[in-house]
């Protein structure tokens, strides 16, 4: 591998939705819009996609990655019937090689309007959504994308949080573990036209709020924090965090023909919150709002852009001709003067090959317990064969492992903790933990 000196994209949180439709993937579109997105200090680019017919351009997309934005598709499957699998293992695999890394399957299921009208009871619900949503994440995972579990209408008809729960209370029994290994969520961070900070602290700080009922003087999931509550289900399942996708932030709810435009200042806020920086909801509060967690690797503005008459063209950030509109601006404004251009952060060297994404120099890194006497010659003959199959770059550095795409580690619970799968996560690594006693490991390696 030729060793090039070259400045590291850096993956910050800033993201935005592209147009509401499945259309505008032009090589023109790409360098109209381009300049526009980095002037936002846009990371991740949340694109349409369409699950039975023609992927997004090649060209598109690749474009999109060379500048250090991510694309993020949302693939909106039917619940009525099973997508054809011929289908998505094609689209799967065409977007896996240009280096998508994440996709969105399904969208709010646990709405009555996601169902078909014979689809719809509650009872067995959970499972019914898993039976259609694990075998296209699985062929997702196959082809190196990470499964994004879909955003659920926060309180909706049966209740989200006891939706996630369920969810991946299902999950553990029915032993998804490479699903659950690499689990991420997406949520919609719509303000219910509430303060940024409601139900901050999630149920910890708010104990008296239980599904369906959020008594007075408490608060609940549905707010900008939304994430902290499905963290905490996290937490009380699995025992660890998960990376969360944030949608439409900043909207009240669901974009419809009604939605107003998004506030400049609100916008201004919640980019400062994605920094990391305490700041005021607005310029007449003098209540402080906490950054938001860590586990929030994207928080995603709705709309880049809509067509000039569309429903959604009182709501985008650009009129369709590219000039701003106010929340545009304001974002705009508010990258220039805190210099948060992330994606320019640099690091010093590292080794890439032509046209592999700068965000992601390595494709795939095998990451190895740091012994202080380094490994055996037993460890050796075990990564042996996975090694040669798959020719990843081997080494001991987490640092260095996530200049990845993928990583895969092997080593125990003793080695690795989640934390350090966190880590390479937030960095936008495909991670896989291969753990278990030496037999174990030595078996699952060689299934790989």
């Amino acid at each position: 591998m030729d060793a090039l000196e070259l400045t590291i994209t850096y993956q910050n949180r800033l993201g935005y939705h592209y147009f509401a439709d499945g259309l505008h993937y032009r090589e023109l579109d790409l360098q109209t819009w381009l300049p526009h997105l980095k002037a936002l200090g846009a990371s991740w680019l949340v694109v349409q996609a369409d699950g039975e017919r023609a992927a997004i351009p090649e060209p598109f997309l690749r474009g999109l990655i060379a500048a250090g934005i991510q694309p993020i598709l949302r693939i909106n499957l039917p619940l009525d019937t099973p997508p054809d699998a011929a289908s998505l293992e094609l689209l799967f695999n065409a977007y896996g090689r240009w280096g998508v890394r994440h996709v969105v399957l399904f969208d709010r299921p646990n709405s009555r309007a996601a169902w078909p009208a014979s689809g719809w009871t509650q009872q067995g619900l959970v499972d019914r959504f898993l039976d259609r949503y694990l075998p296209p994440a699985a062929q997702a995972l196959q082809a190196g994308l990470t499964p994004v579990f879909p955003p659920l209408e926060p309180g909706g008809n049966f209740w989200d949080t006891a939706f996630l729960r369920l969810s991946l209370e299902s999950l553990e029994r029915r032993k998804q573990t490479q699903l659950l290994d690499r689990l991420t969520l997406s949520a919609y961070a719509w303000t219910h036209h509430r303060p940024l900070d409601w139900g901050a602290g999630g149920p910890e700080r708010w104990p008296e709020t239980r599904p369906y009922f959020t008594p007075e003087g408490s608060q609940d999931q549905r707010g900008f924090r939304i994430n902290e509550w499905y963290q905490a289900v996290c937490q009380a399942v699995l025992q660890k965090s998960a990376p969360v996708i944030l949608l439409q932030a900043g909207v009240p709810d669901a974009p419809s023909a009604r939605t107003e435009a998004l506030d400049p200042g609100l916008a201004a806020s919640i980019a400062s919150l994605c920094a990391g920086t305490i700041t005021a909801e607005d310029e007449q509060s003098s209540a402080l709002l906490e950054p938001i967690a860590d586990s929030v690797i994207a928080c995603n503005f709705w709309l880049l852009s809509a067509e000039k008459g569309s429903p959604e063209e009182s709501q985008a950030l650009f009129a369709a001709d590219g000039t701003p509109h106010p929340a545009g601006s304001a974002l705009m404004e508010w990258v220039r003067q805190n210099n948060y251009a992330g994606h320019l952060a640099s690091i010093d060297e590292a080794a890439t090959l032509p046209g592999r994404p700068a965000a992601h120099p390595i494709s795939h890194y095998l990451l190895l317990p740091n012994y202080p006497d380094g490994l055996s010659d037993w460890d050796w003959n075990v990564i042996r064969g996975f090694v040669k199959k798959h020719r990843p770059t081997v080494g001991f550095d987490m640092a260095e492992a996530s200049l990845a795409e993928r990583v895969t580690l092997v080593g125990g619970e003793a080695i690795f903790q989640e934390d350090d799968l966190d880590q390479l996560r937030r960095t936008g690594c495909v991670v896989e933990w291969i753990r278990g006693d030496g037999m174990s490991i030595a078996t699952q390696l060689a299934e790989r």
